[in-house]
């Protein structure tokens, strides 16, 4: 760790004086008990190693992590919460995991109590060094996050509320900076409901949340987040939410609430420093999020927020759970910070309906408090958006050439605000426009159920196609997809169509036969199936694995066209690719999502039928997943589970 305060041989003469924190001991903190569990101590090492490998570490000045006292703790914790996450690491395992069962979405190991007192420690130390003015910005990477922790108790992997924390020492025990108001803009997916009540009546800090809410439905799932909850008594009009009401918001979305409802309001308020509640899981491919903002998108809401305070702006790490956007989303962010050398980038999308009509509905709710709020928007500014953001299209079929020529010119009129500036910033080369893997951003939000009826009906096999690995009886390790998140949800459906094991050997199970499906709709038979709720974008990385295909490829097996064009009609299917799981086949809607599938060609299905491809019963470990699958998802007991998978072993081919 390089020595707090030094400039690590770097000329910062310039530029502006930026504050990093990062220490390993907050990765201490971790759930031994869920391998899978995404609040992981890689959130921070992806960051921290991606601004190493780009060298923008020599070009910060690197601050220690401190340990917070139990008096700033206190300022808006009560003694019995902060005595609880003290002593909860000396207890004793089987203690701590009894406990955490009592919270929302919370669990404890040995090194919590010292990770919660660094994280609210570090915020405290980040932001008091740009107050003092010592640092023009600062930029602190810790876990836990903090904004979901209240008063009294943990919540939503957050122990401390670190933001409020250092918040109020700022206000309340360093008068002499000078800092009278604080603005605290919270970007994370989630509601920041522990932040929104520490401030409730408090009108020297204007709280701002933008977050997924869909009308309590979202995480933390209350109303808390309804942009009606404005503040009371002196914070009445402090307290400004924006409840997105669907998933899949993206850069335009977060402009747009940029320039017709902060940035007003960050005028009138006239702030002497700024805190980001610094959540990325609003990023393309976020496990939890499902929205899309780019790490460019993150750039330009934080280049505007630096025309405020001075530039004076201090970002708390909070969610953020794909480790490979939230490490460029970071990085984004600190190039901003930096004032680096421009390139050109921009934004072509429109914000969805929903996304103004929550803007028109935030800003009439708040237009008493905030007069620049009253006036009504253009209809020529709100008439521009997005299909629906459940609407699946393809490229080819949106709009004409002339049409988008004019909407392109349009939006550029509209936006020039927001497109000139982008101009100015530098943005990470891995998400420009045009690269090779852009199809990942495109279907890494768009969700499909995966239907499985062969041996990824067991959860663990399954699992070997996202996270990489191997289970009991395969020959050989799957190297897994790129976006290893989990599936959104499991859930078990039967469908009138037939299964059948065939060919001689796999090179992943050895001598004997898989399953295949028969895409023909029958009553005579009853299959059973694991849907999967997951990205296209992972189902691609499982079709190019099920087809000995490396997952590292410039485009997609099944695209958004193929998708729709295959959507027309259940048991409808397209071949994707020339391999034994090549065939994509569509079984219709769960809860309004697409279902599919894969399996060989039409043409093997003949070859099977004809008897030119060999049938045959699958081996001892390929049927031992069957049956796991089977009994552990409770469709069938063992018994039951033997007798199907020896049904479909000796029955012919329907025709």
């Amino acid at each position: 760790m390089m020595e707090s305060g030094k400039d690590n041989g770097t000329k910062l003469t310039g530029q502006r004086r930026v504050g990093l924190l990062y220490d390993e001991r907050m990765c201490k903190h971790e759930n031994l008990h869920d391998g899978y569990h995404p609040e992981t101590p890689n959130r921070i090492r992806s960051i921290w190693n991606k601004l190493q490998s780009t060298g923008i570490t020599q070009r910060c000045v690197i601050l220690d992590a401190k340990e917070a006292e139990d008096k700033n703790i206190l300022s808006v914790h009560s003694k019995k919460h902060v005595n609880f996450i003290k002593k909860i690491s000396s207890e004793s395992d089987s203690r701590r995991l009894k406990t955490a069962s009592k919270f929302d979405s919370i669990y404890f190991n040995e090194g919590s109590s010292e990770a919660a007192y660094l994280a609210a420690g570090s915020a405290i130390e980040v932001v008091e060094r740009v107050a003092s003015r010592e640092f023009n910005s600062a930029f602190a990477i810790v876990r836990p996050p903090g904004h979901h922790a209240e008063r009294e108790e943990p919540m939503g992997f957050c122990l401390f509320n670190n933001v409020a924390i250092a918040a109020t020492y700022v206000l309340e025990e360093r008068p002499e900076l000078g800092i009278k108001k604080i603005l605290i803009v919270d970007w994370d997916i989630h509601h920041g409901n522990g932040t929104q009540k520490m401030f409730w009546n408090d009108s020297r800090v204007l709280f701002f949340s933008v977050h997924r809410h869909e009308n309590g439905g979202f995480y933390p799932a209350s109303d808390d987040g309804f942009y009606t909850m404005v503040g009371e008594g002196a914070g009445a009009g402090y307290n400004i939410n924006v409840p997105w009401e669907n998933g899949r918001c993206g850069d335009a979305d977060y402009f747009a609430v940029w320039d017709h409802i902060l940035l007003p309001v960050a005028k009138e308020f006239n702030p002497d420093m700024i805190i980001v509640s610094a959540g990325f899981d609003a990023a393309i491919g976020d496990p939890l999020g499902g929205c899309r903002v780019s790490p460019f998108g993150y750039s330009v809401l934080l280049k505007k927020l630096m025309n405020f305070a001075e530039g004076r702006i201090a970002l708390i790490l909070e969610g953020g759970y794909n480790l490979d956007s939230i490490a460029k989303s970071a990085h984004a962010c600190v190039e901003v910070l930096l004032e680096d050398e421009p390139i050109v980038g921009s934004s072509e999308a429109y914000p969805f309906e929903s996304t103004w009509r929550v803007i028109q509905a935030v800003r009439q709710e708040l237009s008493c408090f905030w007069p620049t709020l009253a006036n009504e928007l253009p209809q020529k500014l709100i008439s521009q958006i997005a299909p629906p953001p459940h609407t699946l299209i393809s490229s080819s079929d949106s709009e004409t050439e002339d049409d988008k020529g004019r909407q392109n010119s349009d939006l550029a009129e509209l936006l020039q605000d927001v497109i000139k500036p982008l101009s100015e910033l530098k943005v990470d080369a891995d998400h420009k426009i045009g690269d090779m893997n852009y199809w990942r951003t495109e279907l890494s939000d768009i969700y499909i159920w995966y239907a499985s009826y062969g041996s990824n009906m067991w959860n663990s096999r399954f699992l070997c196609y996202i996270a990489g690995g191997q289970v009991e009886g395969m020959k050989k390790t799957c190297s897994g997809s790129l976006d290893k998140a989990l599936p959104k949800a499991i859930v078990w459906k039967t469908f009138p169509c037939h299964t059948f094991f065939g060919r001689e050997a796999s090179h992943t199970w050895g001598p004997g036969g898989v399953a295949f499906l028969n895409p023909v709709e029958t009553s005579q038979y009853k299959t059973h199936m694991c849907l999967y709720k997951i990205s296209m974008e992972q189902f691609n990385d499982i079709l190019f694995q099920e087809n000995g295909l490396s997952i590292d490829t410039g485009s997609p097996l099944l695209d958004i066209a193929t998708l729709n064009a295959i959507s027309e009609k259940e048991f409808n299917s397209q071949e994707v690719k020339d391999g034994w799981y090549g065939n994509v086949v569509y079984l219709g809607k769960e809860q309004d999502i697409p279902i599919v599938t894969m399996t060989c060609s039409l043409a093997d299905i003949e070859g099977f039928k004809s008897g030119k491809l060999p049938l045959r019963a699958p081996n001892e470990a390929y049927t031992k997943t069957l049956i796991k699958g089977l009994v552990e998802g409770k469709q069938l007991s063992e018994g039951e589970a033997i007798a199907y998978i020896e049904a479909a072993s000796k029955s012919l081919i329907c025709r």
